[in-house]
């Protein structure tokens, strides 16, 4: 395979940290912590600039390409729901890889590198993803294929305090026969031990420095999600220890490179366009107005790398 030239692609966890949960949240401005984004996604707009490069869409942690839960005879579930053809529809030559879902940093970086090696070699891309994508440009370097940026969306690029807190409420005791369970369901979990703050700031950050070359931008996300939430307890922890966070990652965890905001009101399903549509029907029908559309965000991220052409 040719490995001379190259057209640009856009791409988009023991020790542990104390985990005694202050008395008080930190409440923290999410204004203060970069630029708040309210409503610039709410709607599709008309028209958007399309990158000249592919952009490869990377799942993260427990994600998936496309699921089949009876079988390949019938329509799977895709895990960027509506996003890829969106995108698609506006020009945007779109690759999406998998992964597998628990497995080490390492391990999911070398399966993203070889899909990616195969499904765009030769060309230059632009990345959207998180930690594998981190590990792959930084460490495997693949010879074929020219990465121009990578885009980053409420990636734990600085670990989890929810992660901390799992580990330490599990205790070394019962961690290792909990995993074997897991393992005898085929559920790999190297993954979960790296979510940790200690591991990402002391032993992965340091060991995988920004490629120069490279451009990184990253997005966080912040909501306030209801008692009934899935994700009420992971964000009430979150937002004692690192403060606004989606629920599952804190906006200052997020932060990578060059930071453009932080999507307001949004959670960590919303960013995959997850969520659960009674809830909006609910929410617009009690008088409030929908503040966030993934694909709106996606097209506007291709439109955003084409003004600075990538």
């Amino acid at each position: 395979m040719n490995t001379t030239s190259f057209r640009p692609v856009r791409s988009f966890m023991i020790r542990y940290y104390s985990t005694e949960i202050p008395s008080k949240p930190r409440d923290v401005d999410v204004t203060k912590l970069g630029r708040a984004i309210v409503d610039d996604f709410a709607k599709i707009r008309a028209k958007y600039r399309t990158p000249k490069h592919p952009i490869v869409l990377a799942h993260g942690l427990l994600g998936f390409d496309e699921l089949h839960l009876v079988g390949p005879a019938l329509p799977g579930i895709h895990y960027w729901r509506g996003i890829a053809e969106a995108m698609r529809k506006n020009g945007i030559e779109v690759i999406t890889t998998s992964v597998p879902a628990s497995s080490t940093i390492k391990e999911r970086a070398n399966k993203l590198s070889s899909e990616i090696e195969k499904k765009a070699g030769g060309k230059s891309i632009v990345c959207g993803s998180g930690l594998d994508s981190r590990f792959m440009i930084s460490r495997l370097k693949p010879p074929n294929v020219k990465v121009m940026s990578l885009t980053t969306i409420a990636s734990p690029h600085h670990g989890s305090a929810f992660a901390d807190y799992v580990f330490e409420r599990i205790g070394p005791t019962s961690l290792p026969r909990i995993f074997r369970a897991l393992k005898t369901l085929r559920i790999e979990t190297g993954a979960f031990t790296q979510l940790t703050r200690r591991f990402m700031d002391e032993d992965f950050n340091p060991k995988t420095p920004d490629r120069e070359g490279v451009r990184y931008l990253s997005y966080g996300a912040s909501v306030d999600p209801p008692l009934w939430s899935a994700f009420y307890q992971s964000h009430r922890i979150l937002k004692r220890e690192e403060g606004p966070n989606d629920g599952l990652v804190s906006v200052e965890s997020s932060k990578w490179g060059d930071y453009k905001g932080t999507l307001v009101n949004v959670s960590h399903l919303d960013l995959i366009n997850w969520t659960n549509r009674l809830r909006w029907l609910v929410w617009e029908m009690t008088g409030n107005k929908r503040n966030f559309n993934a694909i709106a965000f996606y097209l506007d991220i291709g439109d955003m790398l084409a003004k600075e052409g990538l």
